[in-house]
């Protein structure tokens, strides 16, 4: 349901029990939360409810836990194309270099989303949102990066700024230029960089299309000094960076993203105690993306025990892309999250709620539930907040408010 058609959340949600932190040991039985112009003007026990708030309209929540809405602070949601075909002859054996002679790959992403139009590149993005959004996400960011042009870029930032006003989601988009060497710069890295730090940044900053700057850190991606060029740019336009490193090997990207005070390093399975050490210090938010973690069939876990000992905020995310993560289930990389890196409940609960709205610069305004905030909360049909990571191949979310309006996904939320 697109936000023009959704109702108010206006009055007084009842007869719920409240996640208002995702922190179970701070869980609420028998609670309630009043909204006001969108905004939650109080929260608590229900029989604390204050008297100038009982005359609002009720919403019975039927049973439902309520929890914050749910943060995707890591997807590559807009690009043109599938690569269905390309896993498929993977799975029969092809090599990543026959994949690539067969015009398969990144290449093929790129020149797919470089030939569609806004409409189109909306069209094929617009079901991929929405089984988000049905999973009870609030706030998403949303990269560029499949089109390693100027004109392609900007096609895909304008189409994630239309997706949120569209759906009333919160998008964050974040410039992802120095994501691959387009074809027309093979053999020429740094020169792809100038164009990506002299041109590409200072237009789509101006056009107020970027609010951060990402890079692919990696042997099959960017050096780590072409990444530094990358990050002082987009300091000189004021934009705050993050990173992928460290997911195929170590060059140290997580350690350089700290030195830039980066919102988050992601992946990291190859990251060792220095950059754990380094990304403490700057609050840098570690970012987990167990959907690419099982999709490529990778053995290397993240360092858990490392950034639980120096106290790293960690995030879970869905890293949607069509070549190493195809997924559109937050819940399940919950359950991922737990199962093949052994986080704990609390610990993805937090993933996907208070550190992932840090990780997107937003801990301000997403994650938790509080007075003053823009209502936006998930409802869900079950009996403890632990479903959320114990179950997968089903979605218990009953109904979503973003931005101070109600979506309803199935049956047990009256009105």
């Amino acid at each position: 349901m697109k936000t023009n058609d959704a109702p108010s959340a206006d009055g007084v949600w009842h007869h719920c029990h409240l996640l208002a932190d995702a922190d179970p040991a701070r869980a609420m039985r028998d609670a309630a939360i009043a909204v006001e112009h969108g905004r939650i003007v109080w929260l608590g026990e229900a029989s604390a409810l204050p008297e100038s708030l009982r005359h609002l309209p009720r919403h019975d929540a039927a049973g439902a836990w309520i929890t914050p809405g749910l943060v995707d602070c890591h997807t590559h949601l807009v690009y043109g194309g599938q690569r269905a075909d390309e896993f498929a002859m993977r799975l029969a054996g092809a090599s990543y270099e026959e994949i690539a002679r067969a015009g398969g790959g990144i290449v093929s992403t790129v020149r797919a989303t470089r030939d569609a139009d806004e409409a189109t590149l909306f069209a094929q993005a617009a079901p991929r949102l929405e089984a988000l959004l049905a999973e009870g996400v609030t706030a998403i960011e949303i990269k560029s990066g499949y089109g390693l042009s100027l004109d392609a870029e900007r096609k895909q930032l304008r189409v994630a700024r239309q997706l949120g006003e569209a759906y009333g989601v919160t998008v964050h988009t974040t410039f992802l230029g120095a994501h691959a060497l387009p074809p027309e710069y093979a053999g020429r890295a740094d020169d792809y960089i100038e164009l990506v730090c002299n041109t590409m940044l200072p237009a789509l900053a101006g056009e107020k299309l970027v609010d951060a700057v990402d890079a692919f850190c990696e042997g099959i991606g960017f050096s780590p000094a072409q990444t530094e060029r990358v990050f002082e740019a987009a300091a000189r336009h004021g934009l705050p960076v993050k990173l992928h490193a460290e997911q195929l090997s170590n060059l140290g990207g997580a350690a350089l993203a700290a030195r830039h005070r980066a919102l988050s390093a992601d992946h990291l399975e190859h990251l060792d105690e220095a950059g754990v050490a380094a990304m403490a210090q700057a609050g840098t938010v570690a970012v987990l993306l167990p959907g690419a973690y099982y999709f490529l069939r990778d053995t290397h876990l993240p360092p858990l025990a490392l950034l639980r000992q120096y106290g790293v905020p960690i995030a879970i995310a869905t890293d949607h892309n069509p070549g190493t993560s195809p997924t559109t289930s937050l819940l399940l990389m919950m359950n991922m999250a737990c199962t093949l890196f052994r986080m704990t409940v609390p610990e993805v609960l937090a993933g996907v709620t208070v550190h992932a709205a840090r990780a997107l610069g937003a801990a301000d305004r997403h994650g938790r539930l509080a007075v003053g905030r823009v209502a936006d909360f998930a409802l869900w049909r079950v009996d403890s907040p632990a479903e959320l990571a114990y179950r997968f191949g089903g979605n218990p979310c009953a109904a979503v408010v973003r931005q101070g309006r109600v979506h309803v996904q199935g049956k047990g939320i009256q009105r």
